[in-house]
């Protein structure tokens, strides 16, 4: 065919040029990497991996940083509304020419080799960053961790932030087999950093196995709470204590952010209090407890499609104490586990609007209906579940958005075409 000439013909033409989704394993694109000379010599690589959290742990890592001058590339996965949204270059989006240049240069550089959707956006963004002269590069891995393709780079440092059930057709149905994979971004010699307090044996075992420097929260480091305050204790680079106190709670979990802290005195001693501080504010990121509005109602969009995401979403709704009522959307795929997902934002006492979502994965509502008891709507997809709610909501109820990327993206495609669709005439 001939060379595509745009972003989205690349796309089109990198997710048909592989027979499955998901292919596991390092050997095809770890090759293509070596022939196209990636080279991170100059820059140090953090890999944040986990069940939950990665997403928030790198938006802070590169808040952070950035906050201190540095200059960063985080890559991260999926995207919501545009592909770019995937390799982040100094704070910014990478551009449509940079990940077509990067894709093309793949392209002649794979030869026969075939590479999956993931391996083919993953080599773009090392090459990017490759080229761009970074002083710290952020790698969110998007499947487990030893078999991924971000899995091909040594790590200077790992961050791994949690271990829970979720792909376990590909990663293992027990915490001890998904924990192993996820361990398996672990480097000899080289600091991993658990935020779990009570981490599955085999992430033990195996950081002991390569001889790991595993630092583990609540041994290590870990944090204190103080009203709408935190302070945080760890270790330096030197292994001497370090804590800082009074800092502001970030909008992102701050369940994260101790393992945060103790990667950057570890990898960026220079970093200061006041840069944390700044960095810690500053932090955002897209479908993660997001605040936004429907009519005259605050809105909520969160992503949390497994037991743990929607555990703390619950947790974190309980707490803005609503005077009116809840409205739940919810969108599922199926090979999530669906009851007990709903097992935990139960405890809202929601209003359910069950929508169904588009693709091979995707439950319809009828589907969802099974695991809900209360009061509950369906809907043929999340826009008409907006646009039924939007009249029927105030300012003192909230909607939240939730179960997949799927369902927040479909959200923020709504308000979008909302935002830009011109005034109706008054009579």
């Amino acid at each position: 065919m001939a060379t595509p000439a745009s972003l989205n013909e690349w796309l089109a033409y990198i997710e048909a040029g592989h027979p499955t989704e998901i292919e596991l394993g390092l050997d095809r694109v770890a090759a293509v990497a070596q022939r196209m000379g990636i080279d991170f010599s100059g820059s140090k690589v953090i890999t944040v991996a986990g069940t939950n959290g990665k997403g928030s742990t790198t938006t802070m890592l590169d808040s952070i940083l950035r906050a201190a001058n540095y200059r960063t590339g985080v890559y991260t996965s999926p995207h919501f509304l545009c592909y770019n949204e995937r390799i982040q270059l100094l704070g910014e989006l990478a551009s449509d020419q940079q990940i077509c240049s990067a894709f093309s240069f793949i392209e002649q550089s794979r030869g026969d080799v075939s590479l999956t959707y993931f391996e083919f956006g993953t080599l773009a963004a090392l090459d990017i960053f490759s080229r761009a002269q970074l002083d710290y590069v952020i790698l969110e891995v998007g499947l487990g961790g030893r078999l991924d393709a971000v899995n091909i780079i040594d790590a200077d440092l790992v961050i791994l932030t949690s271990v829970a059930l979720d792909h376990t057709d590909w990663l293992g149905d027990t915490l001890e087999q998904i924990g192993y994979e996820k361990a398996g971004v672990f480097r000899s010699g080289k600091p991993a950093i658990c935020g779990l307090t009570t981490p599955p044996d085999s992430v033990l075992e195996h950081a002991g196995v390569i001889g790991a420097e595993l630092l583990r929260r609540g041994v290590e480091f870990d944090c204190t709470h103080q009203g709408q305050q935190w302070s945080w204790h760890g270790v330096d680079a030197w292994g001497e204590a370090l804590s800082y106190d009074e800092l502001p709670r970030p909008n992102l979990p701050l369940i994260n952010a101790p393992s945060v802290l103790q990667a950057l005195a570890l990898i960026a001693p220079n970093v200061r209090r006041n840069d944390i501080k700044l960095g810690l504010v500053n932090a955002q990121m897209m479908g993660r407890m997001q605040r936004s509005s429907l009519g005259a109602a605050p809105m909520v969009l969160d992503v949390a499609h497994n037991e743990e995401a929607s555990r703390y979403l619950s947790m974190r709704l309980q707490n803005l104490q609503i005077a009116g009522k809840m409205h739940l959307i919810l969108g599922m795929l199926k090979d999530k586990d669906r009851a007990a997902v709903i097992d935990k934002l139960a405890a809202l006492a929601p209003h359910w609007h069950l929508v169904s979502l588009q693709g091979p994965r995707a439950s319809k509502a009828t589907e969802l209906q099974e695991f809900v008891n209360g009061a509950l709507s369906s809907y043929d997809s999340v826009k008409d579940a907006l646009e039924s709610l939007e009249p029927q909501v105030g300012a003192d109820d909230l909607v939240v958005v939730c179960g997949s990327f799927l369902t927040v993206t479909e959200a923020l495609e709504w308000q979008m075409q909302q935002a830009n669709q011109p005034p109706s005439d008054q009579a």
